[in-house]
């Protein structure tokens, strides 16, 4: 093996988490212990996301090696590049590494303890090539450290570098300078409404569709659309009076009015609601999809779901129908129901047959079946979209079929998926990849209006 710039050691669940992990290395060299293919191994069986990714892996090592032999495997099987650079190599484990004389001291009989022998024995080979041990598993990477072994978190699922760098939606303008933008725009039309027509300079690195507001709460606008340098703003609808309630919900502050903008705009497509707990991401989205399936008939129902991931320990099995077995975890939409029939006249029968109704309209869907599936004219509602991988994401996004309108609901702050952060979260990737496509919108709720019991709770536990 010729000693390449950096050898990157792979733990098997960094290629489990991202099946195309071995392209992402440049110029650099990878090496693949035997452990990890046996891990690969046992993870294979099953319909979960972690068995088909454990596949996919496989399947692609086997398209590398192709009808070389051990020969070939031994001196390292050529990686394609998108790039300039040729791509690295990658090297599967043909001899027993772990009897040498620097792994065989390590303490510890799991699994992973072989991954760490093998990657000490490797320093030892090439004491001229950088070794380093790549692995989501935090208390993998301390006991690498321990051992003297460089190692490493994988970064290339990191969409951020910092999650307060999240595109926010909302940009605030001094009263001064929305003056002088004001004075320095043309009066048009859009979508027959009238809005301002400003050139570039005043709005520098703006979005489509991103919210525009001045402390005083006297401007509310919208950039609804860009051309030849030019941006169209739009005077946001006043969701807060009552005569304009969604549902019978009224906004309550300026990000919840601008969020029921983007979500009752038929021609924004995809909405990313992200908030802590109270900000009212989930009430929102479903009375804008309710007053849309059943007042305006633009959508023929709701879709809502969501992953099954749980705060404390499992309950187990659950019986009953897909639906009934998801009902569980839709806590949130029944909650939010009750509120949204509360104002219903006709007491309680009145209040119970609405209920109903709204139950039979809002379709509760695993994600497990979601694969292969089109959705059209639906309104979609993804909750808890935070503990999505961006990968994830993705097949679940691209379920949307003509008509269709997809609002993903979460809070970076609060994520259950083992190997997911707020910069690594599905719900941060689809912030930053759809902030500049023309029929996205995105808001970041921040005022918590659910009781002042949560707000408190929120900004001090």
């Amino acid at each position: 093996m010729n000693s390449p710039k950096r050898l990157f050691v792979l733990d098997a669940d960094v290629l489990v988490h991202d099946p195309s992990a071995i392209f992402n290395f440049k110029e650099h060299d990878i090496y693949i212990p035997m452990a990890v293919l046996e891990e690969l191994d046992s993870a294979k069986n099953g319909v979960s996301e972690v068995a088909r990714n454990a596949r996919q892996v496989s399947r692609t090592l086997d398209d590398l090696i192709g009808a070389g032999d051990r020969a070939a495997i031994e001196s390292g099987l050529q990686l394609p590049s998108a790039s300039k650079l040729r791509g690295g190599l990658v090297f599967l484990q043909t001899t027993d590494l772990e009897a040498s004389s620097a792994g065989d001291k390590l303490p510890g009989k799991l699994p992973n303890d072989s991954i760490l022998r093998t990657a000490l024995s490797l320093t030892t080979l090439h004491p001229t090539t950088e070794v380093t041990l790549v692995s989501k598993n935090i208390n993998l990477r301390i006991k690498a450290r321990i051992a003297g072994i460089t190692a490493e978190d994988y970064y290339n699922d990191k969409t951020l570098d910092d999650v307060d760098l999240l595109y926010s939606g909302l940009r605030e303008l001094d009263d001064t300078e929305w003056k002088r933008i004001q004075s320095e725009a043309e009066i048009t039309q859009y979508s027959d409404n009238a809005a301002y027509a400003v050139g570039p300079e005043p709005l520098r690195e703006v979005f489509p569709n991103e919210c525009l507001y001045t402390p005083s709460g006297d401007v509310e606008m919208i950039v609804r659309q860009s051309k030849n340098g030019t941006y169209l703003l739009e005077q946001a609808h006043d969701y807060r009076r009552q005569e304009n309630a969604i549902w019978g919900i009224r906004a309550r502050n300026t990000e919840q009015n601008f969020a029921l903008n983007l979500l009752m705009d038929p021609t924004i497509e995809f909405v990313s609601l992200i908030g802590v707990a109270g900000t009212g991401k989930t009430l929102l989205a479903l009375a804008a999809g309710l007053a849309q399936s059943m007042e305006n008939k633009r959508y023929r129902e709701i879709v809502m779901t969501r992953e099954t991931i749980s705060v404390g320990e499992d309950i187990g099995y659950l019986p009953g129908t897909e639906e009934e077995k998801m009902t569980p975890w839709m806590g949130a939409l029944m909650d939010n129901i009750e509120v949204l029939t509360d104002t219903v006249e006709g007491g309680e029968w009145g209040r119970g047959a609405t209920s109903d109704l709204l139950k039979n309209r809002i379709k509760i869907r695993s994600l497990s079946f979601m694969r292969g599936r089109t959705f059209l004219d639906r309104y979609i509602i993804i909750d808890e979209a935070q503990n999505l991988t961006a990968k994830q994401m993705r097949t679940l996004i691209t379920r949307a079929g003509p008509g269709s309108k997809i609002v993903c609901i979460g809070n970076i702050a609060q994520i259950d998926t083992p190997y997911l952060s707020g910069i690594t979260s599905g719900l941060t990737y689809v912030v930053d990849r759809f902030r500049a496509w023309e029929h996205s919108g995105h808001i970041t709720l921040t005022r918590g209006e659910r009781s002042g019991l949560a707000d408190y709770a929120t900004s001090h536990l």
